[in-house]
């Protein structure tokens, strides 16, 4: 069991790096072609910042998959099964229109449109639902045009959920990553604890979009130097859609021996047979709800669901007085939480310390919730493994004096009615040098604080 598992770790290596390696020229070429809009009213940042970013994550993918064609203990997935050639054929349209929309931002019913037809691409060739195991009913084989609208459906569905949650800096990429750790531990489960080989491809694609993420995480957490944006968005959750599609119907009772033993116990037994129904809405149940409040939001204003609107999750958690980087890290407790809880409790259906243990990690998530003005100060031996914001500040009264003689000779004539506060949120315009993404070689900026952007410059 080894061996899979250091196939697996390569595979992710190499994507990852892959990722990683591609995002900085990526982002040059992003510039250059102009893909970098100006702000608009609803977003976050304040810095024009390239977009593009799904191009690196294409090409880990492709690098992924090409691992792994060539590893013993995995290049069987590409033998007896069509789905990885299906899942290239899907994520390579749909990242096409996203990479035109991050170019061009052509209209919404087009992309809705070029999803469906990805997913209808990955359908032809094989990746699609067979048949459900449903409670109380037992297996329900669909039909051909049942298998193809559920399939599309869930794909639509799971690509504009992480469309819809990629609004601050990291936080679809976390947010996928951690989804995907959950479903490679379900997926690995069933197909080396079960023998159960209709579950390798689910687990190889979990493992790919793993190192997608966390390749391209560096160059996307807060400040962002690049944005995924829809070309990477809709990539991300095409994958994770086809591992979910993949596996769902795919468990056999019979191969995991569930029916032994008293009638209850088989009954939580056959809980792994369920997981991939409620696993796929368990990884995205965040995402997924953002987008159903999202919808309900703007119809009841009279708005097309289509509209933009500064109402989602994330943006109400900065209304509350969270700063940018702990609303990521709320919605990266809530999306592992309930991820590896549904994974957990598959597992160990009948323990009861996993439901105390959800229930006691819900309340701290709550008190986080309640607190956005709290900041953690870590300890003096961490302060160099953590960001500078989370580190205790020393008294330096020399050094402060100085500080604040510098702050007011550098103060621009003509801003001190201006709040501090609302001279940080000032938007800048694209072409601006030093901002985020407005130079190809340009450093980031490692300041807090930084003044107007001089309209001269």
């Amino acid at each position: 069991m080894g061996q899979p598992v250091r196939d697996y770790l390569l595979t992710l290596c190499v994507t990852a790096a892959v990722t990683y390696l591609l995002t900085g020229p990526v982002r040059k070429f992003a510039i250059a072609v102009g893909a970098m809009p100006a702000i608009r009213a609803r977003d976050v940042h304040r810095e024009p910042t390239p977009r593009l970013g799904g191009i690196a994550m294409f090409g880990g993918l492709c690098a992924g998959l090409i691992v792994a064609d060539h590893l013993f203990n995995l290049n069987g997935v590409f033998e007896l099964s069509n789905e990885p050639r299906a899942l290239l054929s899907g994520a390579a349209l749909i990242w096409l229109i996203g990479v035109l929309d991050d170019k061009f931002e052509i209209d919404a019913l087009i992309k809705l449109g070029g999803q469906m037809i990805a997913a209808a691409v990955m359908v032809i060739q094989g990746l699609t639902i067979l048949w459900l195991p449903i409670p109380g009913v037992g297996t329900v084989a669909l039909t051909q045009w049942q298998g193809t609208l559920l399939t599309v459906a869930l794909v639509v569905i799971t690509i504009n959920a992480v469309n819809f949650v990629d609004g601050l800096d990291g936080l679809a990429a976390g947010m996928v990553c951690i989804a995907s750790a959950a479903f490679f531990l379900y997926t690995y489960r069933l197909w080396y604890g079960y023998g159960i080989e209709a579950a390798a491809p689910a687990t190889l694609f979990a493992a790919i979009l793993m190192g997608m993420c966390l390749g391209f995480l560096p160059h996307n957490m807060h400040p962002a130097r690049i944005f995924m944006g829809d070309s990477g968005s809709m990539l991300i959750g095409l994958v994770l859609a086809a591992g979910a599609i993949s596996v769902t119907g795919q468990v056999d009772p019979d191969a995991m021996k569930l029916f032994e033993g008293s009638e209850r116990q088989a009954t939580h037994a056959m809980l792994p047979v369920f997981i991939p129904l409620l696993l796929p809405l368990t990884i995205i149940a965040i995402p997924a709800a953002d987008l159903i409040l999202a919808i309900v939001r703007r119809t009841w204003n009279g708005q097309s669901p289509f509209a933009a609107d500064r109402g989602h999750l994330h943006h109400r958690l900065l209304e509350i007085g969270h700063s940018h980087s702990r609303s990521v890290l709320i919605m990266y407790f809530w999306s592992a939480l309930i991820a590896f809880g549904a994974v957990g409790y598959s597992v160990h259906s009948a323990s009861l310390w996993i439901v105390l243990v959800i229930v006691g990690l819900s309340a701290v998530g709550l008190v986080l919730l309640l607190m956005p003005r709290f900041t953690p100060r870590a300890p003096r031996w961490a302060e160099t493994f953590v960001p500078p914001r989370y580190r205790r500040r020393r008294r330096d009264s020399a050094g402060d004096e100085a500080a604040d003689g510098a702050t007011e000779g550098e103060r621009p004539s003509g801003g001190s009615h201006m709040a501090s506060g609302d001279a940080d949120r000032a938007p800048v315009a694209v072409g601006v040098s030093g901002v985020n993404g407005a130079t190809a070689i340009g450093p980031r900026s490692r300041f807090t604080h930084r003044d107007r952007a001089d309209s001269s410059r």
